[in-house]
């Protein structure tokens, strides 16, 4: 079965996860919920390409001139529906490289920004998790919530420890896979190779470190408006279906529920991120009040990149390649 098969099978078992949770009371609440709202929604994800985009733009640095406004939000868009469309996201870099190449931003730089923009994501999440805990301290939280926070923060503790292990010990990394390679059998001249595009990444690495510190800050600043808005969607979710839930548990089960569908390897998590969502959000708020929410938070943060994205990326990535199969075999 090729790959689009493989994801619409994906896509069937998520869409029966809320589908089977919420019955017959599923529909009705979906009908019930306002279209206002749902177009409000749509238009926070537009914004959040808009605001990618100019973090693009500005952790390119002087390459950042290259590429237009229209041609960024373009690249932002293919990028985030590759990341949706293989196992853990692991076509988003790939994508990205291809298409900055033809910009004439070598790999190396184009890895770093992406690189760069991970990092500044996580950095995020880190002082989201000290704020709720922070929270946490003057306000009781239900056991539920207590969980979920302790989850979420040994998770974000984890991939921050397992980054700083390999910036510390890098040179002991690469000292390693030589000698993997070389015991995998690759030729001394193919290891020479990847050594050296490995340092040029660090090198490109340490260039975008050194952007301007009012750059970085406002890249970090792009980064939190981001998120804030990616993060508020399920909530806004819960109030349109008439849920007094609050912000933090609302965000802990978006974090929680994303992780688990990134470590599933499905592309976008789907399947995966909806039976956690399932799991955390039906004691809060209900069986059909979850099921309704988990499909309309999905519909607008994963189904809207695939539609409004998958043009985009034929566009821009698929139909450029097929031309050139074209001229090679005529």
């Amino acid at each position: 079965m090729n790959r689009l098969g493989w994801l619409g099978l994906t896509l069937l078992f998520a869409v029966s996860v809320p589908a089977l949770l919420g019955g017959d009371e599923l529909l009705p609440r979906l009908k019930a919920f306002d279209g206002g709202l749902l177009t409000t929604l749509l238009g926070m994800i537009l914004l959040c390409w808009v605001i990618n985009a100019v973090r693009l733009r500005l952790l390119l640095g002087q390459h950042g001139a290259q590429l237009g406004r229209v041609r960024s939000l373009g690249v932002v868009m293919a990028t985030e529906f590759a990341i949706c469309t293989t196992p853990g996201g692991s076509g988003g870099p790939l994508t990205l490289m291809a298409l900055l190449a033809r910009d004439r931003i070598g790999a190396a730089r184009s890895g770093a920004v992406f690189a760069m923009d991970q990092l500044n994501d996580l950095l995020f999440f880190f002082c989201a998790m000290l704020a709720i805990a922070g929270y946490a301290l003057f306000h009781s939280l239900g056991r539920s919530q207590q969980g979920m926070l302790l989850g979420s923060a040994l998770l974000l503790c984890s991939a921050l420890l397992m980054i700083g292990a390999l910036l510390r010990y890098r040179h002991g990394v690469m000292r390693f896979n030589g000698r993997l390679l070389r015991r995998l059998g690759m030729s001394p001249r193919r290891r020479r190779r990847w050594a050296r595009k490995l340092l040029r990444f660090i090198h490109a690495l340490a260039q975008t470190w050194r952007l301007p510190k009012r750059t970085l800050a406002l890249v970090f600043a792009l980064t939190c408006a981001h998120w804030s808005l990616r993060y508020s969607v399920l909530y806004l979710v819960l109030r349109g279906l008439g849920v007094e839930l609050s912000w933090i548990p609302s965000f802990l089960v978006q974090m929680l529920s994303l992780s688990a569908g990134q470590f599933s390897l499905l592309p976008g998590g789907a399947g995966a991120a909806e039976l956690t969502s399932a799991s955390l959000l039906t004691p809060l708020v209900g069986s059909s009040t979850a099921a309704a929410a988990i499909l309309i938070w999905r519909a607008v943060t994963y189904y809207f990149y695939l539609l409004a994205g998958g043009p985009v990326f034929v566009c821009l990535v698929a139909r450029p390649l097929l031309e050139r199969r074209g001229r090679q075999a005529g």
